[in-house]
């Protein structure tokens, strides 16, 4: 699985992290000028009343301000997401701390791999849903998680369940979830920032003011926006889908044993639905849409079924096809969490 390059990925997980948050002051003005444009031809912010190309000069000149302003709210929203990510990803998708005392065995398995590789072990959570999944989470040592279904423990045998932690154990080591969170706290802030000024625009009465240049304003600003929405996207879109087959080859690496991987896979695979937003939804195991065409060209993670290939080719796997109850032998599954 050397084929992959792991050391690569890393760098450019650690490349991606900072082209984010450099990124983010120059779309927060683009949006929020964009914005200011909107609300000016609205008239809920009074216009220069002259041109267009005046409308748009004061528009600019207030992001002196205003600017400043979004910056001490992104600041503070940095700072509760840096602190309180892990109870924000917690809320969403309902998942919750899990004690050595609760579960001894799967907590064992997670803290053996995190010792084959020198580090501490992440805190164990689980999410009480049949669906199959898992991902991890965290900034940094001493923050990170790994969270699991309980579909997931309860349909995995051993075995299975170890690669599905090791495959979680080597975002964290790869950096990716670093990567995914700084991801979605800026995505997350100019979701916000929008959701705020259209619900203003909502619940407005039509605005105070009747600017002539209203029409030709609304457009350019929402195009304007739009751009910067656009290539907050595209951002979000480098966050390559390598990332899953990397963690594959990882778990491979530490379990020595591509089988279960691969086992594990086709029993997760048509099994994983799990409600969270977007931003989460990228950092799970399994996130494929449910129609896939061509919406799989955006979606978050390459097929199961081209991460198999990938397992047989390069990790000396056996595939042996879609799971049923029939295909794989009966097995021992993890002990259920009190």
């Amino acid at each position: 699985m050397q084929a992959v390059g792991l050391q690569t990925h890393i760098w450019a997980n650690n490349t991606r992290s900072i082209v984010l948050l450099a990124m983010f002051p120059v779309l927060l003005v683009l949006v929020l000028y964009g914005l200011q444009l909107v609300l000016m031809g609205f008239g809920i912010i009074p216009g220069s009343g002259g041109t267009l190309a005046d409308d748009m000069a004061l528009a600019a000149g207030m992001l002196g301000w205003t600017v400043p302003a979004a910056g001490v709210i992104a600041a503070l929203w940095f700072a509760i997401a840096y602190f309180g990510n892990q109870a924000m990803i917690d809320a969403m998708t309902g998942a919750r701390k899990v004690e050595r005392r609760e579960n001894p065995e799967l907590y064992n398995l997670l803290e053996n791999l995190a010792i084959s590789r020198g580090m501490r072990t992440p805190t164990l959570r689980i999410i009480e849903t049949d669906q199959l999944n898992a991902y991890a989470s965290g900034l940094h040592e001493g923050r990170y998680s790994v969270t699991v279904t309980r579909g997931l423990i309860n349909t995995l045998n051993r075995d299975e369940v170890e690669a599905v932690l090791a495959h979680e154990l080597t975002h964290v080591i790869n950096k990716d979830v670093r990567t995914m969170v700084i991801a979605s706290i800026f995505a997350g802030i100019l979701s916000v920032l929008a959701e705020l000024v259209f619900r203003g625009l909502f619940f407005s009465r039509g605005g105070r003011g009747n600017n002539k240049n209203a029409g030709p304003l609304i457009l350019i600003g929402l195009a304007i926006a739009a751009i910067g929405f656009a290539l907050a996207f595209v951002i979000r879109m480098m966050l390559s889908r390598t990332r899953e087959f990397v963690a594959d080859a990882g778990a491979v690496e530490l379990t020595k044993n591509p089988d279960s991987m691969i086992s594990a896979l086709r029993k997760i695979e048509g099994r994983s639905t799990l409600k969270a937003p977007d931003e989460v939804q990228g950092m799970f195991l399994d996130n494929q849409p449910e129609k896939a065409g061509v919406m799989g060209l955006f979606a978050t993670h390459p097929p199961i079924s081209k991460r198999i290939e990938a397992l047989v080719k390069f990790g000396g796997g056996r595939d042996s096809g879609p799971w049923s109850q029939q295909t794989y032998a009966p097995s021992t599954s993890v002990p259920r969490a009190g």
